[in-house]
């Protein structure tokens, strides 16, 4: 049995792609060829290249991430590189173009493995599909790899884990928190004291 495909995951019944767009997708991706190698020389994966805008005036947004995250500063030096990468190619022609480098959003779908390594200690609520039904998970990301991920709950210090396969995974996105989690629950996620302390530094 089937779990009943979501809504918002259904292919659209009629599909208008129009000049521009097929423009702007090949666009993408073969900023994406250029910019991927330049990103991973500096320790980044490339996550996601968009395209907007005319051409006399393009918006390109890259998304780049690595383990640890990045400052401002950092993400000024992928910028400028990246940026030099383009300027060398033909691909935006003469006109002037808008660069914009960023880290991902809390509201990035997980959808590789490297994506909940990264997001470990966070809370995230899982729609997955088990046995022909769909249900929710929520909890913390704990120990994964590329096949499993172990969700942490935390009932009034009395600790449970679920394991969920991400190959059942149909949607998974972290939840803003503004809690402060404890010391005992991050510990269980796998994170190790100088993390722990980050994560439990109160909001500036």
């Amino acid at each position: 049995m089937k779990c009943p495909v979501p809504r918002d995951l259904r292919w659209p019944s009629t599909t208008t792609i129009t000049r521009r767009t097929a423009v702007s997708d090949a666009l993408r991706v073969q900023i994406g060829e250029v910019t991927e190698p330049i990103a991973a020389s500096l320790g980044y994966d490339l996550e996601e290249v968009a395209v907007t805008g005319p051409a006399y005036r393009r918006g390109v947004r890259i998304t780049v991430d690595r383990d640890g995250g990045a400052s401002l500063d950092e993400l000024a030096e992928v910028s400028r590189a990246l940026s030099e990468a383009l300027d060398e190619t033909d691909l935006l022609g003469d006109d002037a173009y808008d660069l914009e480098v960023s880290t991902p959003g809390v509201d990035r779908p997980l959808t590789l493995p490297r994506h909940w390594r990264r997001n470990r200690g966070r809370t995230v609520s899982i729609r997955r599909c088990l046995d022909g039904a769909t249900e929710t998970v929520t909890g913390r990301i704990g120990d994964s790899d590329d096949d499993e991920v172990t969700v942490i709950h935390n009932d009034k210090g009395r600790f449970t884990t679920t394991v969920v396969a991400l190959a059942d995974v149909e949607r998974a996105v972290i939840e803003v928190d503004f809690t402060r989690p404890g010391a005992a629950e991050l510990r269980r996620c796998g994170l190790d004291d100088d993390e722990i302390a980050r994560r439990r530094e109160p909001a500036r």
